[in-house]
């Protein structure tokens, strides 16, 4: 039954779920034909729990405001009402005055979001940009000049267009808002004010974001109008089909103890996260001389070179990508079995986002930290988040002589084992407490 609350200033309808969404298939959407011919060849029946939930309320050009973690499928439930509406409602292309923009805080993650709406509107006739920077600016600009119906951009290299007057917003029927904590996080805050205050008084607005703190709730309160907000799933819940990990390690020894790893787990891509750019480096070159093929995705790579990165991971190429947090959001690779935070995140949100990037798609994943004595504190903040104290990973050679209270032991399940904080949990309660119990005191 949905709960009514009150954010703010802002007046909203949460949708934790819909009744019963294994009921619900894509025919039975109010979708084009065109649209469930695109939904067909790509053997999609059913929905998502997002897109049940969201799918109907944006066909009736309702604000909303979704709170779910990229893998989800957000991105095909606002990119297929989207191309319905538009296609339900043509309008001839005006030069550099689209219908829609969608605003998204990395240029992967735009890319991607412009991947789906090329296989959803196969059928369609309406054109998409992507507009980001890194990368010479004349082309968006006779593209936009041209006409587009759909821009997909990042912040700055949009606020740059429109200082140059090659693009204008007050057309804009449709703005979607995506991962809008990471676009805080990254600090765009103030490209997105100025973005939202070149708007059109009367459009249809959309926001996501895995969290919703007080900043994001401050943007939503200023950008939408009377929305439905769908809540998939608890922001600091993780998935159910992660079995996660921790290794107590000295720092000295963290290298070794990936390569450790990388033999013990020959198979599936593995992605790695490092809190730094040289650090991402350093790893690339340590597991290089050791065998491994890796590339790195930081923000001090070209765009050009954090495309070929990403393709050669997606192809199979470099079996190891190695990420900072901010160039791997939106990174959407299948095949993820093994993710390793070799640096524990300061900040706990940082650390879902992570280990989201593995068991995709119903698959099973792995994620393993590597914990130092001074990075405690942050897994303590983790475990707080999660609810769930990470099982302890003893049988690797570097194990780390500094004491740790006693928790719960591994000998190192396989993905889909162990203490996933799913399923199994919730048949054994006991294992809950035990758990809570486990690193209270590190």
């Amino acid at each position: 039954m949905p709960a009514c609350l009150l954010c703010g200033h802002l007046s909203i309808l949460v949708l934790n779920s819909v009744s019963d969404p294994s009921n619900i298939l894509f025919s039975g959407l109010n979708l084009s034909s065109e649209l469930q011919r695109a939904l067909q060849e790509k053997n999609y029946t059913q929905p998502s729990p997002i897109q049940a939930a969201a799918i109907p309320h944006l066909l009736e050009g309702r604000d909303l405001m979704g709170c779910a973690q990229t893998g989800t499928g957000k991105t095909a439930a606002f990119a297929l009402p989207i191309l319905h509406l538009l296609t339900s409602n043509p309008k001839p292309r005006q030069p550099n005055r689209p219908r829609v923009l969608i605003l998204t805080p990395t240029r992967e993650l735009a890319s991607q979001i412009a991947e789906n709406f090329a296989a959803y509107g196969k059928h369609l006739h309406l054109k998409h940009l992507v507009i980001f920077g890194g990368v010479n600016q004349n082309p968006q600009i006779r593209a936009l000049h041209s006409g587009v119906d759909i821009v997909i951009a990042t912040p700055g290299r949009l606020v740059d267009l429109g200082q140059q007057g090659y693009v204008e917003l007050s057309g804009v029927e449709i703005f979607v808002l995506d991962e809008a904590d990471r676009m805080l996080d990254m600090g765009f805050a103030p490209d997105v004010k100025r973005i939202m205050g070149k708007l059109p008084a009367r459009r249809q607005s959309m926001l996501f974001s895995a969290t919703m703190p007080a900043p994001i709730m401050e943007i939503a309160n200023k950008l939408l109008h009377d929305p439905v907000v769908v809540k998939v799933d608890p922001v600091a819940s993780t998935v159910e089909r992660i079995s996660q990990q921790v290794c107590f390690v000295e720092k000295e020894h963290k290298l070794a103890l990936l390569v450790h790893i990388l033999k013990e787990h020959p198979k599936g891509l593995v992605l790695v996260f490092a809190r730094t750019k040289h650090g991402s480096n350093k790893l690339v070159k340590w597991l290089d001389r050791e065998g491994i093929h890796a590339g790195a995705i930081h923000g001090d790579k070209s765009q050009a070179a954090r495309e070929r990165a990403l393709e050669q991971f997606r192809t199979g190429k470099v079996r190891v990508l190695v990420a900072t947090d901010i160039a791997a959001r939106g990174i959407d690779v299948k095949g993820i079995t093994l993710v390793i935070n070799f640096d524990v995140p300061n900040e706990p949100e940082s650390y879902v986002h992570r280990i989201g990037r593995t068991a995709r798609a119903g698959a099973e994943g792995l994620a393993i930290a590597f914990c130092s004595a001074d990075e405690r504190p942050f897994l303590r903040d983790i475990e707080k988040l999660i609810r769930l104290s990470l099982s302890v990973m003893e049988n690797h050679p570097h194990v780390s002589t500094v004491p740790v209270k006693p928790a719960q032991r591994s000998g190192g399940p396989k993905p889909g084992q162990g203490n996933s904080g799913g399923a199994n949990d919730r048949r054994n309660p006991r294992n809950n407490n035990a758990r809570r119990r486990s690193h209270s005191s590190r």
